[in-house]
């Protein structure tokens, strides 16, 4: 089973149709051709799966999520938890 942690949107390049997102201080990017044009914005809360967008959250979810990761987090050095948080995109099911 996958969980996405919310990631928030800080850029947005619509040429290329990506955005860049902050999943808890790592910043990657993530395809938006899963969503319609214009609805994701810059300041969103998004849940990704195998690198795109797949639909956003309100900020209130996000940020009680977020917490919770923390929590967990908290109880791993540094190298595990951005191990994590790097493979959430990795999903193993995401065939399915």
């Amino acid at each position: 089973m996958c969980l996405s942690i919310p990631s928030k949107v800080v850029e947005i390049d619509s040429e290329r149709n990506v955005a860049k997102v902050d999943t808890m201080g790592v910043i990657r990017e993530a395809g938006l051709e899963l969503m319609e044009d214009g609805d994701v914005k810059i300041g969103d809360y998004v849940l990704l799966h195998i690198g795109f967008v797949m639909n956003k959250i309100s900020e209130e979810d996000a940020l009680a999520s977020i917490e919770t990761y923390r929590e967990i987090l908290e109880i791993m050095d540094r190298e595990e938890r951005e191990k994590i948080i790097l493979e959430d995109d990795n999903c193993p099911n995401r065939g399915v």
